[in-house]
This record gives structure tokens, sequence and C-alpha cells, in this order.
């Protein structure tokens, strides 16, 4: 009996996965066809920066829409930080093989771990703000300088707000 009940589950088996077996197609379908990207083009030559480089964006969206700043201990993004990001969503969309880093950068003030801190959560911030504009995470890279890069030397609050910050920065 066991012997039969086994030779009909091999049996059963076998016509199973002969019924899944795959036949080749009658006919196979077209070669994929070529797609042109749908950007516009960027006039190239003597004096114009090519897409993709820092020189290209910073011309494009203008040098203060490259930054946004912040208040003091602050990181929230306001409605003038929103205006310079929705300009940067709008490049980075139509170019999007480029990658860029968002630089949190904080002022002098306060310790090097706090001031660390403060810059990654300014240059978190601003990336989510443009993930939530359509641009993929996996585009955007973040890093925090604290206080350690600052654009404006001086110990006074005109020196201090040019270094709370964030910057994007386009990866070669």
């Amino acid at each position: 009996m066991n012997t039969r009940l086994t030779a009909t589950v091999c049996l059963a088996s076998a016509l199973a996965l002969a019924a899944c077996k795959k036949q080749p197609p009658e006919e196979l379908p077209p070669p994929p066809q070529q797609t042109t990207p749908t950007t516009t083009p960027t006039p190239t030559g003597p004096g114009v920066a090519a897409p993709g480089t820092q020189r290209h964006f910073t011309e494009t969206v203008g040098a203060q829409n490259t930054v946004v700043y912040f208040d003091t201990d602050r990181y929230n993004i306001d409605a003038e930080d929103t205006r310079r990001l929705q300009v940067q969503a709008q490049y980075f969309s139509q170019y999007p093989q480029i990658t860029f880093t968002v630089e949190g950068h904080a002022d002098e003030r306060g310790t090097r771990e706090y001031n660390l801190a403060l810059g990654e959560r300014r240059a978190n911030a601003a990336k989510n703000y443009l993930v939530s504009l359509g641009i993929p995470a996996t585009r955007i890279r973040t890093v925090s300088y604290g206080k350690e890069r600052p654009v404006a030397l001086g110990s006074n609050e005109s020196a201090w707000a040019q270094n709370r910050r964030a910057a994007s920065v386009v990866i070669n």
C-alpha cells in the first residue's frame, strides 16, 4: 500500500511539473526603442557651464538660491527657505542624473558636538523638503560641518547669520 501511495504522489508531482513547463513564445517582442531625454537642450561652448557642475547649478538657480538660512538654534524651513528650495527642486527635476550634497552649518557659538548635531538637523530639514517636492532621497547626501567651515569670519550677528545655513552642492 505504501509503495502505491509513493508512486501516485511521484506521478502526480511529475504531471504537475510537466504542466508548468514554459513554452517559448511563437513571436518575439520587438526590440526596445531608444528614447531621447525630455530635458531641454543646454547651450554649450566657451564660457557656458556644463550641466552637472556646481557652476551650472549656481548660474541656473542663482547664487542666492543655493543656500537656505536659519535662525539661532533653529532648523525649521521658513517661507523664504521654501521658495529657494522650490527653485532648487525645479533644477534637480530637470537634471535627474545629478546627485548632490546638502551641507549643514552652524555659527561659532556652542560646543563642537552641539553645532555638528544642529548642522545635521539643518541639512536633513532641507533634504526632507526637497524629497517632499519629488526629488528622490537617493540623489541627496547630507553632511554636517557644524562650525568648522564658516563663510563669514567674525563674532557678530552679521557673521553668525551667514554661517547658520544649509548649502546645496553638486557632486561631480
